[in-house]
């Protein structure tokens, strides 16, 4: 019989058909759809981003157990809405206006998913106002900015500017990609700075005091 040990192994290891079949057969044996986020995926995700940040393995690994966290979320989230189970934080995320970049911001956002946070992707190419707009309608805890050229840092720089005089002071905003340093998200007023995809879970919960 399955367990919740083997869908967190299948998770950490990206083996998604695993996944697709261990979600359901769990969910039929009686265990509730919170266990299996709490109890596996969360956990799973947590290792995976622990295991990058000591270089044991790289981004096409993490992409991989990323997909198969996704795979389970998939099945999961109707389910937990069902039960009226919801994330306590929400954050949204794009890449700035100008860039089209979006594996480092894919792979920020799947992190928060696994970390058990409302994830609203806004995509790539975003302008200020439509974070602004974002912001006002699903009034989220955390904005993940994310640039990866530096000719869209002034982009990242205007959009934080942009959110703080649109009155959204208290929302924290949070910033990466290839050319952002946290001498640049301190600069132009970030509340943090995640250097890549695993570390992105820390700075955020930094970020809410969690």
């Amino acid at each position: 019989m399955s367990t919740i040990e083997d869908l967190k192994t299948a998770v950490i290891n990206g083996r998604r058909k695993d996944v697709k079949t261990l979600v359901p057969e769990l969910l039929e044996s009686g265990i509730e759809p919170s266990a299996l986020l709490s109890q596996a995926l969360i956990p799973a995700m947590g290792v995976v981003g622990e295991r990058f940040k000591n270089n044991e393995i790289f981004v096409p690994e993490m992409l991989v157990s990323a997909r198969a966290m996704k795979e389970a979320m998939n099945v999961l989230e109707p389910k937990l809405l069902e039960a009226g189970i919801r994330p306590e934080h929400t954050a949204l995320i794009g890449t700035v206006e100008g860039d089209l970049h979006d594996i480092g911001k894919n792979l920020v956002a799947t992190m928060w998913k696994g970390a058990g946070f409302d994830v609203i992707d806004l995509g790539v190419n975003v302008p200020a106002a439509r974070f602004i707009e974002a912001i006002e309608e699903h009034k989220p805890h955390i904005v993940g900015l994310s640039a990866l050229l530096t000719t869209t840092m002034p982009a990242m720089r205007d959009t934080v500017a942009a959110i703080r005089e649109a009155g959204h002071t208290s929302v924290k905003l949070l910033v990466g990609g290839a050319p952002i340093t946290q001498s640049y998200a301190n600069e132009i007023g970030a509340d943090g700075y995640s250097r890549d995809a695993a570390s992105a879970v820390d700075a955020a919960k930094e970020a809410l005091g969690v």
